[in-house]
């Protein structure tokens, strides 16, 4: 277990660690990976037509109009505003959900568990904002603003939960960005040409960097090898076709890449390849960084 110091630290160290929580795992993601069948429907919802996860920029809403009912329910005199807000977040918490759902189904175990936690947080934070809406409705204005105040907290606690997802779990975040500091300027020899496999997905190193090399003929493609998404090893991969381009498929998630340019087809991911620059020298081949 990672060594913390700070007492929160610890709290979410044992919720990454809760081992009980898998089958609570298993059994949601069945559903969520059932209801988000269509490829098209889990593209548009993890941001890949954004090129960007998409739950992130939905958060802003939820978490926007509760903070400012939160500062208004505080101020004399605000009439019907805050509750028009507190409305507005709970309208708007349904796709920030569907799309976070869509995300958390394609991570790693610790990081569902967290997730799990994160959601659990913030569903109960809808159902208090909820709760403050019949309250205000029904002319009870005190109990509305109190039950609001117990929503902001949970919602603040699964907004911790979703910075330690990102931030200290690096889900979402773009695991190949690095290359460009790690790779060695210039061209860089991979071996023979001829040597390589034709027409399946390879592995070479330069320097403790990791690529994916694949060769068709006389034509080749190299790409950074750790998928974007979660580092999957896209050498272990399958080689596609889509929309007449050939693509790899990450072996860990399915995120799937353009070889020509690596560009995303399908997510997860939403953070491109890198592809490497490439020329044949005396029969070897080399590889640089793109200009």
């Amino acid at each position: 277990m990672p060594i913390s110091t700070a007492p929160v630290d610890n709290v979410v160290d044992r919720i990454e660690n809760a081992g009980p929580l898998d089958p609570v795992v298993k059994a949601v993601k069945s559903v969520v990976t059932a209801l988000l069948k269509p490829q098209a429907v889990r593209d548009a919802l993890h941001g890949v037509w954004l090129g960007h996860p998409l739950h992130p920029v939905l958060t802003d809403v939820p978490i926007g109009t509760w903070s400012a009912a939160a500062i208004l329910d505080a101020v004399p005199g605000t009439g019907p505003a805050a509750s028009t807000l507190i409305a507005i977040g709970c309208a708007s918490a349904v796709p920030t959900a569907v799309s976070g759902w869509a995300d958390w189904s394609q991570l790693h175990p610790p990081q569902q568990r967290v997730g799990l936690v994160h959601a659990a947080a913030n569903v109960t934070g809808l159902g208090l904002y909820t709760a403050s809406l019949l309250a205000r409705a029904k002319g009870h204005t005190l109990r509305g603003k109190a039950l609001a105040y117990a929503g902001f907290g949970a919602v603040m606690a699964g907004g911790y939960l979703g910075g330690h997802l990102v931030f200290r779990q690096a889900a979402g975040t773009n695991h190949v960005a690095d290359t460009l500091d790690l790779f060695p300027s210039g061209w860089q020899e991979i071996g023979r040409f001829d040597d390589l496999p034709d027409g399946a997905p390879t592995k070479r190193t330069v320097e403790g960097v990791d690529l994916l090399v694949v060769r068709r003929g006389q034509h080749v493609d190299v790409l950074t090898n750790r998928c974007s998404h979660l580092s999957g090893p896209l050498s272990d991969g399958s080689f596609t076709v889509e929309g007449g381009q050939g693509c790899i498929v990450c072996p860990w998630h399915g995120s799937t890449f353009r070889l020509a340019d690596g560009a995303v087809v399908h997510g997860p991911t939403t953070s491109p390849q890198l592809r490497f620059e490439t020329r044949v020298v005396n029969g070897a081949l080399e590889v640089r960084l793109p200009a």
